[in-house]
């Protein structure tokens, strides 16, 4: 079994969301011919959770539906994507909780797909801290999280690439993930500019970013709303949600 993968982060929940001009940047890099939007994301300025279930219980589903209720309590959505895969319903597929309340248990056998590519792993956001833990780990000592998503493979595990990665795998798709830097304080939410293979992602993480852990999000329907850029991509409806806050300006 394959220990935890933590990387602590501080999380700057005691001061409450950031300014609209502090919104994280987001920039495109190229790294080994391919492009990648790399949203980097301090950690001990801004507020990063989980969305799912409006409080009616409908999935928000999109972007623009999250900002319009963060609107209504003088806040807005700054940098955010899609967080976990998750059924036809948009219930997640694994563990997810949510200020403090689980809505789906840690699911720990193997499987079809890539969540049920072992190891996966579990994206855990503490009030001053974040880890990413290997989901068995999780499953035996779970972690207090106030927010924790499920998803799979993870992509890097201390330092090292998921063990099932082929580096000249001809299976392609635009991809999404979260990443933790070695120091703790920095967050990467990324999504590739064009298709590439699991082994080519998670390089990215690993060497040009130095997260030594960082997991996967979801494939084809890989999205990313950054407005200081200009950016809301479309699509279907999603389940979970990653993202920070701030100021409504």
């Amino acid at each position: 079994m394959i220990g935890r993968a933590i990387a602590l982060a501080a999380l700057a929940l005691v001061a409450g969301p950031v300014a609209a001009d502090d919104a994280a940047p987001c920039s495109e890099r190229v790294f080994d011919g391919a492009r990648f939007t790399a949203c980097e994301i301090d950690l001990n300025r801004e507020t990063l959770r989980l969305w799912l279930y409006d409080e009616n219980g409908v999935p928000y589903g999109s972007f623009r539906n999250l900002d319009a209720a963060l609107a209504e309590q003088g806040q807005a959505l700054g940098v955010a994507m899609n967080a976990g895969m998750y059924h036809p319903d948009r219930a997640p597929v694994g563990h997810y909780i949510e200020d403090g309340t689980e809505t789906m248990r840690v699911v720990t056998s193997d499987g079809p797909g890539n969540f049920g590519l072992l190891p996966n792993g579990v994206l855990c956001l503490h009030d001053d801290s974040a880890e990413i833990v290997e989901s068995r780990a999780y499953a035996a000592a779970p972690p207090d999280c106030a927010f924790a998503t499920q998803s799979g493979p993870m992509l890097v595990i201390d330092g090292a690439l998921h063990p099932r990665f082929i580096a000249d795998s001809d299976s392609l798709n635009i991809r999404n993930g979260v990443g933790v830097s070695d120091d703790g304080r920095t967050a990467w939410l990324v999504i590739s500019g064009e298709r590439v293979n699991f082994h080519h992602f998670a390089r990215f993480f690993r060497d040009a970013l130095g997260t030594p852990n960082a997991l996967y999000l979801d494939g084809s329907v890989s999205r990313l709303f950054a407005p200081e850029t200009g950016r809301d991509d479309l699509g279907l409806p999603m389940g979970p949600i990653i993202g920070t806050v701030r100021d409504r300006g």
